[in-house]
């Protein structure tokens, strides 16, 4: 599909774009307090050199003889070494005895200060000698302002160039985030019109998107097992509840026409028990999935759980001539709901039993390799590799037993609880017969 024109209201809003500018903010202030740190320092640098300079010129002036000092003074100016051509002696009346620099009187002995000269800024020294005179000298201190002005310029360009740099960075990584975005809403609006097929992009970077992604195509990817589920559920009753229902109408139009209607009235309750007993199953199905409760969970003894079974299952498997035994370790336990879990384990063993032909064998059996599991196992018909997962379905039953009484439940029940629990189960074939487990996660 074409891609949607982004447009900057929208950008601003997203977190990439607010993060960025937040980050970039932080880094603005610490760039410019870094630079504010550098041209205090750096000025306050040059100051003192340049006050430095100025209190040598006056130590080695002041050192010279009093009556040479004019002299000294003239040969300085001519000298302009150091930019230290504002010199000026003034005598103790204020007049002008020598020198460039006009008086000063406000000016303080061993205190420079800034003063505007003819030629611009110069930073001047006042020196009292040792005849009441004043040693006035100066320097040109046009560089050091010029200096500190292409600081401060350099300061605003920085953070001119940082902000523009900022706002420019914030909108591109913005862009990529809302177009993905704009993709997973596109994603969601066929989602949302029941097309379930549909699953969420995934551009394979393995971020906060790719995981949401991820996520929401498992819950649809199950959204739409359960929908697929319900969707066949009305055929499936209708398919398989017809028969009986035909029968119990039939069979009540003969009760209406003929005196002795004994025998065909248990028969007629006999299917009315089937239908009653389907809808049952359908019912006790439709709780677990829709439960997802686990306020019944606790510690569970594997081992007391199997043998408990086998207690309970082990007289009609003796009426019907077959071998039910128990194996396994003793003392692993799961958290579980131990009475959805028995009926799991007693479900399968129902049908392992009412599979397996007379003198053959069921085994139940714990886990061994290292994890927790119940298997049971039988040596009947089995179920061929291409309908196993067939089976698990509502109303399914597979071809080698469709001779058999029952109304093709009794494994969607186990695979509901085995599914609320977050197990696994797994259909084997046990060459002969079938071994089913039910494997946990301890």
């Amino acid at each position: 599909m074409p891609a949607e024109r982004l447009h900057f209201h929208a950008i601003r809003r997203t977190s990439a774009f607010r993060l960025t500018l937040s980050l970039g903010a932080v880094m603005l202030a610490g760039t410019l307090a870094l630079l504010a740190i550098i041209y205090a320092l750096t000025a306050r640098e040059l100051t003192q050199r340049s006050d430095a300079i100025l209190r040598d010129e006056a130590v080695r002036l002041l050192s010279a003889p009093p009556a040479d000092l004019p002299a000294r003074i003239r040969a300085e100016l001519q000298r302009n070494l150091h930019g230290l051509n504002h010199f000026a002696l003034v005598a103790a009346d204020g007049e002008l005895a020598v020198g460039n620099l006009r008086p000063d009187p406000t000016a303080r002995p061993d205190t420079p200060v800034d003063r505007n000269g003819t030629t611009g800024t110069i930073r001047l020294l006042a020196e009292k000698t040792r005849q009441g005179e004043t040693l006035l000298i100066g320097r040109d201190v046009r560089q050091i302002g010029d200096l500190r002005r292409r600081i401060l310029a350099i300061v605003a360009a920085s953070g001119l160039a940082i902000v523009l740099g900022m706002m420019a960075a914030a909108v591109a990584l913005s862009r990529r985030p809302l177009r993905r975005v704009r993709d997973l809403q596109a994603a969601a609006a066929e989602i949302v019109a029941g097309r379930l097929d549909t699953r969420m992009p995934i551009a394979g970077v393995h971020d906060e998107l790719d995981q949401f992604a991820a996520t929401v195509n498992v819950m649809v990817e199950e959204v739409g097992r359960v929908v697929d589920q319900v969707k066949g559920v009305t055929d499936a009753i209708a398919h398989d509840l017809r028969t009986p229902l035909t029968r119990v109408r039939a069979q009540l139009s003969r009760i209406a026409r003929e005196p002795d209607t004994r025998p065909e009235i248990g028969s007629a309750i006999d299917d009315l028990d089937v239908v009653l007993q389907r809808f049952a199953a359908l019912l006790r199905i439709s709780e677990l999935e829709a439960s997802g409760r686990r306020q019944g969970f606790s510690t569970v003894d594997l081992h007391a759980l199997a043998a408990s079974v086998h207690a309970l299952y082990e007289p009609l498997a003796e009426d019907r001539g077959v071998a039910l035994t128990l194996a396994g370790r003793i003392g692993r336990t799961v958290e579980a709901d131990e009475k959805l879990l028995f009926e799991a384990v007693s479900n399968l063993v129902d049908n392992a039993i009412k599979f397996t032909p007379p003198g053959g064998a069921v085994a139940i059996a714990l886990g061994n390799d290292g994890g927790a599991s119940i298997e049971v196992r039988d040596d009947g018909p089995g179920i061929p590799a291409d309908e196993r997962a067939a089976v698990l379905r509502r109303f399914h039953r597979g071809s080698s037993a469709a001779l058999a009484p029952g109304s093709g439940l009794g494994l969607s029940v186990v695979a509901a609880i085995v599914h609320l629990h977050g197990f696994d189960l797994v259909l084997d074939d046990a060459g002969p017969g079938l071994r089913a487990t039910i494997r946990m996660a301890v």
